[in-house]
C-alpha cells in the first residue's frame, strides 16, 4: 500500500489544476456549493498534514507507553467535559442511582456519593483515552470511535460495557454526489477510478488519522493521501482541499446539505458510548474491580429495563394452568420471562375462593399495545401498565466476560 503524506497540501494539485475539459469536481449550477469566506478561512487554517500517525511506508505508529499504576486511594472515572456526550453520560449515571455531585460547574473534579472511593474527572474524550493509557484514570466513558482512534488497540484498554445506548453514530467515507463522483456508489468503485495514481492520489480529509489509513490498507486501496482537518470538514471537497472525507455520521443530514453521499462498504466503524477501563488498574489498584462490578451491575439492570413495561391484568379461569394456556396462545404475551400467573383471593358467603388470576408480563414498548389488545382478547380486564426501572439478573453476563478477559 502506498500512503503518501505531503509536507504541504499545496504541493498536490487541486481540482482547479486539471484541464477544464476534465474537471474533477464540477457541481451543477443548481446544486453548487458556495462556501462563505469565513468558512474558507476556518477550513484552510486548520488543514494540516499528518505528522506521526501514519508513516510514508505504511508502518504503524509507535505504541503508547505502558500505564503506570500510581499509588492513590481514589478510583478515577473520566467523563466527557462538555457537549451532548457529557450530558448523556451524567444522565445515564443518574438513571442508575449514581449522582455526580459537582460543587462548581467550572471544576474538573466531582464526586459520586454512592461510590465514596470514586472521583469523577471531566476531560476531553481523547484525553480520557490517553489518561487511561498513562494511568491517570482508571475508568472512562467514551465513544468507541474515540477509543479506537486514540487507543489504537492497546491491550491495556478493556471494554467493560460496549453499548450504553447513547452517542450512536458511525465513521464513514463520504464523497461528492456530482462531477467525477456522480456515478460512484461503492468503495470498490472509488478505488478503481482511473484518476488516482502516485502523482495524483485520492485526497482524504479526516480527523481519524489512525483508523483511516488502517481501513484503507485492510481494504487494499492504494494511492491515498490523508490530511487532518478540524471543523467544517464537509466543505473540504467543494473547496478543492480534498476529494473525499472520513467523518462521523449520525443522521446524514449535514452530508446531504453539502452535496455529499456515503458509499457502500465505506463504513469504517459503528460507534456509541462505552464504559472502558485500564486493565492494569483493574488488576492492581485496590478497590477498582469492586467499583467496576457495582457500576456494571447498575448499568446492566437499568439498560435491560430501558424501554420495557410491566403489564398486569386480571382474568377469570378455572385454574392457573387453564389461564396460562389462554395467555400463551397469543404471540405477544410471553414477555421476557413468564407470564407469571397468581391466584386472586376473595371472600364469598364467608368462604375464601379464587375467581380471578393475576397475569404479569414484561413487554418491550414496541409490543405494548399489541400485548394489551391480546390480553383483552383472551379475557383480561383491569389492565395496568407501568415502566420498568431495573431488571437485576442472577448474574451480570458482562461481569463474567470481564473476569475472563482479565484472566481471573
Amino acid at each position: 500500500m502506498s500512503l503518501l503524506l505531503p509536507t504541504n497540501l499545496q504541493q498536490y494539485p487541486s481540482s482547479s489544476s486539471f484541464p477544464s475539459s476534465t474537471p474533477l469536481l464540477s457541481p451543477p449550477p443548481s446544486t453548487a456549493f458556495v462556501p462563505r469566506r469565513r468558512c474558507l478561512r476556518l477550513v484552510t487554517s486548520c488543514v494540516s498534514t499528518v505528522q506521526s500517525s501514519v508513516a510514508t511506508n505504511g508502518s504503524s505508529p509507535a505504541p503508547a507507553p505502558a500505564a503506570v499504576v500510581v499509588e492513590r486511594d481514589q478510583i478515577r472515572l473520566g467523563l466527557p467535559s462538555k457537549g451532548r456526550m457529557a450530558a448523556d453520560a451524567i444522565d445515564l449515571l443518574k438513571d442508575c442511582q449514581l449522582f455526580v455531585k459537582q460543587v462548581n460547574p467550572r471544576q474538573y473534579v466531582a464526586q459520586i456519593p454512592q461510590l465514596p472511593n470514586t472521583e469523577v474527572w471531566f476531560q476531553r474524550p481523547k484525553d480520557i483515552v490517553r489518561k487511561l493509557l498513562s494511568g491517570d484514570l482508571d475508568l472512562g466513558i467514551v465513544g468507541l470511535d474515540t477509543l479506537s482512534e486514540y487507543g489504537q488497540e492497546n491491550e491495556d484498554l478493556i471494554i467493560v460495557h460496549e453499548a450504553l445506548n447513547f452517542g450512536d453514530c458511525h465513521l464513514s467515507i463520504a464523497i461528492p454526489n456530482y462531477g467525477i463522483f456522480e456515478n460512484i456508489n461503492s468503495l470498490k468503485e472509488l478505488a478503481q477510478m482511473p484518476q488516482w495514481s502516485v502523482e495524483r492520489p485520492l485526497r482524504l480529509a479526516t480527523g481519524f488519522t489512525y483508523l483511516g489509513p488502517k481501513f484503507m490498507k485492510e481494504n487494499g486501496i492504494k494511492h491515498v493521501v490523508f490530511s487532518t482537518a478540524d471543523g467544517a470538514l464537509e466543505a473540504a471537497p467543494a473547496m478543492g482541499i480534498a476529494d473525499a472525507i472520513l467523518d462521523l455520521v449520525s443522521s446524514g443530514t449535514t452530508l446531504k446539505e453539502n452535496n455529499l453521499k456515503e458509499i457502500e462498504g465505506g463504513v469504517v466503524l459503528e460507534s456509541q458510548a462505552a464504559l472502558v477501563a485500564s486493565r492494569r488498574a483493574l488488576t492492581e489498584r485496590k478497590g477498582a474491580l469492586n467499583t467496576v462490578h457495582e457500576i456494571l451491575e447498575r448499568l446492566e439492570a437499568h439498560l435491560k429495563a430501558d424501554g420495557q413495561f410491566t403489564v398486569v391484568a386480571n382474568m377469570r379461569g378455572n385454574s392457573a394452568q387453564e389461564v396460562a394456556e389462554r395467555v400463551l396462545s397469543q404471540p405477544s404475551l410471553s414477555g421476557l420471562q413468564g407470564p407469571t400467573i397468581s391466584p386472586v383471593y376473595c371472600t364469598q358467603n364467608g368462604k375464601v375462593s379464587v375467581d380471578y388470576y393475576a397475569i404479569v408480563i414484561c413487554v418491550p414498548k414496541k409490543a405494548l399495545y399489541d400485548s394489551v389488545k391480546q390480553l383483552r382478547a383472551v379475557g383480561g380486564s383491569g389492565v395496568l401498565v407501568s415502566p420498568l426501572t431495573y431488571i437485576f439478573d442472577e448474574d451480570t453476563p458482562r461481569w463474567g466476560q470481564l473476569l475472563r478477559n482479565l484472566g481471573l
